[in-house]
């Protein structure tokens, strides 16, 4: 009689490369949840992950934008049949080089842009062009002027210890808020710098370093001769979720890294690298051996919303205003639950995420998340942000991101399990 078990894999060693984008990483842990939440389990509640929310006006101009694709044999072809070239689609590159030009006085043109299949992967190919191990046998890093940074970066390079990190300063501001800056009195470039990186506005903490300080870190990245890498995912120029004052910002020692996902296309997969030509040209060309071509999905709609600055203005009259008031119910929800808590809330400058610190929390962040989850609630525990940050800071063990994409009720439904299960951790800890 055959066994009806289902036989052993085969044993298999994974190399060093191997083990390291097999681990469980955040990312891949989040990615998990938000599959959970999404696909698996519609009824959890999902304040974890960065997926945008629903926006029916935007998922109208796209619609509109693929139907006038179809419409085109011409255009259905290019998106269907034809391979892009390795800076990606030539028609969309100009568009976007003529918008960014006339609307800011960029001097860039179709040589200071490529695509790649999301930001994501184009960061791995960016930091591992200007981290690791050089010829000269030197290793150089990715420096984070600011932390916590996007918990992404984390497991991107290749060469092991590939961060470096500088605690920001802390502004306790009025009515329970608080800021991250820039602590340039500890920040230090040294030979072993290979680039700076910050994300503008901050994932996970909606924190945007102001123009001073992106033009402070600018001058240092010139004076040391290493890139300055702006990752602009919900940024300006697009989609532009900010509620605050912020410059656009990028010049021939500046690499910006902008994405469609926030507009609401995140299933297009569709990163955006500005940069100086020589960086173009080899980004492009390590792109092409990791991926072969980008895909022609997002440049399809992508094309449409640049006619006439289209892409600028979405951004500015649907997409931001739409998530500023979705932040201001959630800083209010949460201010109603948690009044009596020691619950401190990142001041909400941009992107789509609270921050929030409860202050002497006397458990972990991570088992906070945990106790959360068997509760039916998603967060992210905050101690997965700080990549390159060498001590074990307290601070970075009391917060937790929450987004605020879902409806109302679900994020009143969810601010207050939050803030009932932290109200009891504070609670067994004072019996």
């Amino acid at each position: 009689m055959q066994s009806s078990s289902v036989p052993q894999s085969p044993s298999f060693q994974l190399s060093r490369f191997g083990k390291k984008l097999c681990s469980d990483a955040g990312i891949v842990s989040l990615m998990d949840d938000l599959g959970e939440a999404l696909r698996v389990n519609p009824d959890m509640i999902f304040m974890g992950g960065g997926n945008p929310a629903r926006i029916p006006a935007m998922e109208q101009v796209f619609e509109d934008a693929l139907r006038a694709t179809l419409a085109s044999p011409q255009e259905t072809h290019q998106l269907l049949g034809l391979y892009q070239p390795p800076q990606g689609d030539a028609q969309l590159l100009d568009s976007l080089a003529g918008l960014l030009a006339n609307e800011y006085g960029w001097p860039i043109a179709r040589a200071n842009i490529a695509l790649a299949n999301g930001s994501q992967s184009a960061f791995f190919v960016l930091f591992n062009l200007f981290a690791g191990e050089y010829p000269d046998g030197s290793i150089k890093r990715i420096q984070l002027p600011l932390t916590p940074e996007y918990l992404g970066y984390s497991d991107q390079g290749i060469h092991p210890d590939f961060f470096t990190a500088t605690r920001p300063s802390i502004e306790m501001l009025p009515n329970g808020f608080f800021k991250y800056h820039v602590d340039f009195s500890q920040l230090t470039i040294t030979s072993e710098t290979g680039a700076l990186c910050v994300s503008r506005p901050t994932n996970p903490t909606g924190n945007v370093i102001s123009d001073d300080e992106l033009l402070k870190l600018d001058t240092l990245a010139r004076e040391h001769k290493i890139p300055f890498i702006v990752d602009g995912a919900y940024g300006t120029p697009f989609p532009n979720i900010l509620f605050t004052d912020a410059q656009p910002h990028w010049n021939d020692n500046t690499i910006l890294v902008l994405s469609l996902s926030k507009l609401g296309l995140p299933g297009a997969r569709t990163g955006i690298v500005i940069a100086a030509p020589e960086i173009i040209d080899a980004f492009a060309k390590a792109n092409t051996i990791l991926s072969l071509a980008t895909g022609n999905f997002g440049p399809a709609i992508a094309r449409h919303l640049l006619e006439d600055g289209k892409i600028l203005q979405l951004g500015r009259t649907i997409v931001a205003p739409f998530y500023r008031a979705r932040m201001e119910h959630a800083v209010a929800t949460f201010k109603q639950h948690s009044g009596d808590l020691p619950c401190y809330i990142h001041k909400p400058e941009g992107a789509i995420f609270l921050w929030l610190w409860f202050k002497g929390l006397p458990i972990s962040s991570e088992e906070l998340y945990q106790r959360l989850k068997a509760r039916g609630v998603l967060v992210v525990s905050g101690h997965h942000f700080f990549p390159g940050l060498a001590d074990d800071w307290q601070h970075k063990h009391e917060c937790i991101r929450v987004t605020y994409c879902q409806d109302a009720t679900t994020v009143e439904q969810g601010a207050a399990i939050i803030a009932d299960e932290v109200r009891n951790v504070f609670l067994s800890q004072s019996c």
